[in-house]
């Protein structure tokens, strides 16, 4: 985990002297071709969500959370090994 870490910051490091050594115009438009896509991403989200809350049949089934515990429990009464189902009805012709 110890040497993960270093890895990490000795990447860190790098990836920083690099941006750092690029000259401040070029900086400055990747900074805005990110913001720009950044705003792209979040006028989609927006529209979606616009969009789908806009819809008539926005219908949402508010229920009780049941628990996987108690329906694990509900076994029905009687369990067939279905390998000697399969056989027998193989046997027996029977579908």
């Amino acid at each position: 985990m110890k040497k993960l870490r270093a890895n990490m910051d000795n990447w860190f490091h790098r990836l920083d002297e690099r941006w750092r050594a690029l000259p401040i115009r070029i900086q400055h438009k990747y900074m805005m071709y990110f913001f720009a896509a950044y705003l792209i991403l979040t006028a989609g989200v927006l529209f979606k969500v616009w969009y789908d809350a806009g819809k008539p049949d926005n219908n949402m089934v508010i229920g009780q959370i049941e628990n996987p515990v108690l329906k694990k429990k509900e076994i029905p009464a009687v369990l067939q090994d279905t390998l000697s189902t399969i056989l027998k009805n193989r046997i027996y012709e029977r579908k």
